[in-house]
């Protein structure tokens, strides 16, 4: 078998697509791991909470997410809820929104693990000293929490990021896409899913790489003696 990797590659459209790809996978993986990360951060506490209706409420929503495939889930915000609320929005943004609501729910369950192994000594002293709840919970649950569980979430954000190349089902030009569409007109079938495999694994070890070095900023206090 010949291989034909630089005659495919001469072509400067497909280094366009492909670098395109690689531009909108990582921008929609960051987006969504921020709105994503923000959203879950809410739906723990409201599962710690001791307002019942606001655990039920996110108890239901986590599961219901986890419980339903993604691809389902995509196709149900790109063309169902158009349909539904009648509205029309670019794929990559329907393809946002999606991620958002799936990985909210996983981001969720692991940042409500971190919440529940936090010491109980730590809260009694805290509420010894008369500190509100909500100060507690900001300033001594949730960080210790989101440190404790990082390993976790730093996976989880890798697994987001490969999970993009799902929505080329819907149309959105990611890395994927890039990859079938070459694939269509060279019919070089292994020379593009290699080059795919090899730039999925680059990007995810610089994600990792850049969420390591990072952890001591956002967290010194892990570092003080």
């Amino acid at each position: 078998m010949e291989f034909r990797f630089f005659e495919i590659y001469r072509e400067e459209t497909y280094v366009d697509l492909l670098i395109q790809g690689i531009a909108l996978s990582a921008s929609l993986t960051i987006g969504a791991a921020i709105f994503g990360f923000l959203m879950a951060s809410l739906l723990a506490m409201m599962r710690i909470s001791s307002i019942k209706p606001m655990v039920w409420f996110s108890a239901s929503y986590i599961e219901f997410v986890r419980n339903t495939p993604l691809i389902v889930q995509l196709f149900f915000v790109a063309f169902g809820l158009p349909l539904l609320l009648n509205y029309q929005w670019p794929f990559w943004a329907h393809a946002l929104l999606a991620l958002i609501l799936n990985f909210s729910a996983y981001f969720a369950e692991i940042i409500r693990a971190g919440m529940v192994n936090i010491q109980k000594s730590q809260i009694e002293g805290a509420n010894a000293l008369g500190l509100r709840r909500s100060i507690i919970l900001l300033k001594i649950i949730f960080p210790q929490a989101i440190a404790d569980m990082y390993p976790s979430l730093v996976g989880q954000f890798i697994f987001l990021f490969l999970t993009t190349g799902v929505i080329s089902e819907i149309g959105v030009e990611d890395l994927t896409h890039a990859g079938i569409f070459i694939d269509s007109r060279t019919f070089r079938s292994f020379e593009v899913f290699i080059t795919l495999t090899v730039f999925y694994i680059l990007l995810s070890l610089l994600f990792k790489l850049f969420l390591a070095k990072i952890f001591p900023i956002l967290f010194p206090f892990k570092f003080k003696s």
